[in-house]
């Protein structure tokens, strides 16, 4: 599955997540005109997470959509959006829940990895990109001595592979300029 399968086999979860959320609490607010042909053109939704173990806000998706819906919306006709949260907890050594909008779902090892990598892919092509330096407070589990596989690509560049605990496989493509870089950083005393 190429990366752009695997973006459209996300962006499908996600909006499948997202609308076993939001259909039935829509259910209960009565319809304006301007909510039904907003129904007809493809919508953006907005989703606040928070995280139970760090206790921070985040707004995931497109504020400026939603400026734009509301902005939209006449005066006289309040806009309502339901703006479901996302609530991650550990409840056990292998086990993960995530809530959205009261709805459950408990991911195991397994699920968590898929999950990760999922959301690897479609991270490792959106904006901004992650910042160029470590960031300050930077929390993270390192991997000693991680297992590793290393290709040779036709064009010169080596494919390196490491066994990373938390993230996986994760892969790297050097420059014959980078490899020779990479082991006098690795060498430098």
């Amino acid at each position: 599955m190429n990366l752009h399968e695997q973006l459209g086999a996300l962006e499908v979860g996600v909006d499948q997540l997202i609308q076993a959320v939001v259909a039935p609490q829509a259910e209960n607010i009565p319809e304006t005109s301007a909510q039904a042909a907003a129904q007809e053109a493809p919508v953006d939704h907005v989703v606040t997470c928070e995280s139970k173990a760090e206790g921070e806000a985040v707004a995931t998706e497109a504020e400026a959509a939603a400026a734009a819906d509301q902005a939209s919306t006449p005066a006289e006709e309040p806009a309502v959006r339901i703006q479901p949260t996302l609530e991650i907890n550990r409840p056990a050594r292998n086990e993960i829940t995530m809530t959205i909008g009261g709805q459950m779902v408990a991911l195991r090892a397994e699920q968590i990895g898929q999950l990760i990598e999922e959301l690897s892919n479609a991270r490792a092509s959106m904006t901004p990109e992650p910042p160029p330096g470590i960031p300050p407070g930077w929390r993270f589990v390192s991997t000693k001595n991680p297992v590793m596989a290393v290709q040779k690509q036709s064009n010169g560049d080596r494919l390196l592979v490491m066994r990373h605990t938390g993230h996986g496989w994760v892969p790297f493509t050097f420059s014959p300029d980078m490899v020779i870089q990479l082991y006098m950083l690795l060498t430098k005393g």
